[in-house]
């Protein structure tokens, strides 16, 4: 529940970054180069669709929350309907006009995979499996977190350079895209380990087993 409330208040504080320099809708202050209004108009309505994504998807994780059915299911509509599909559906365009390939492979990637974990949710809750549902929803939320991570893994590889003679503060263009394909790889690692432990049967110790064998057995007698 912490670990949620947590990527709820780091989501709130990328998404009011993400978002603001386009809440004037003038194409100057657009972070990325665009070639006319159609680009930006699709630009602005990934940030804007992704920042909805990104402040949602952690209250799906709330106790609270899942326990009250109907604004579970309106939050995760809202979710994938307003969020996730518009947001992933102008990822392909917005990474395909980058014109960096591997920005292009690496985030037209993330967006299939974002659209089929979002589906793939989607189709669990449905049949009311919902242990799928929630592992699902995880993966798909990892890559809704690329937002985040590709922007904190840039600034690592550029003090990583420091041991080796300094930072060049040029690279860090160049290290954009890197971070865009590696944050949504790391991120669906980290899930998947979570997951895997969360299967994996409890065990006890020997020496605990036979201590409560021994207990359970005097107590019998």
């Amino acid at each position: 529940m912490r670990k949620a409330w947590l990527m709820f208040a780091v989501a709130i504080v990328f998404a009011a970054v993400l978002t603001y320099p386009y809440l004037s809708l003038d194409v100057a202050d657009s972070r990325l180069d665009v070639r006319d209004g159609v680009q930006y108009a699709v630009l602005v309505a990934h940030i804007f669709t992704a920042a909805v994504a990104l402040v949602l998807g952690p209250l799906q994780f709330l106790p609270k929350v899942r326990a009250r059915r109907r604004l579970h299911r309106t939050l995760g509509r809202t979710y994938l309907l307003a969020g996730v599909l518009p947001s992933a559906l102008t990822t392909i365009p917005v990474a395909l006009w980058s014109g960096r390939p591997v920005t292009q492979i690496g985030l037209t990637t993330a967006a299939v995979l974002w659209l089929v974990t979002g589906g793939l949710a989607y189709r669990a809750a449905r049949r009311r499996d919902f242990a799928a549902h929630r592992a699902w929803m995880m993966r798909n939320y990892a890559l809704t977190f690329l937002a985040v991570t590709s922007r904190v893994l840039v600034p690592v590889f550029l003090l990583a350079q420091v041991p080796f003679g300094g930072v060049d503060p040029g690279s860090a263009t160049s290290l954009v895209p890197i971070g865009q394909t590696l944050g949504w790889i790391v991120n669906l690692v980290v899930v998947e380990v979570l997951l895997r432990r969360g299967q994996r049967p409890a065990t006890r110790s020997p020496r605990r087993t036979k201590r409560f064998a021994t207990r359970r057995d005097a107590s019998a007698a």
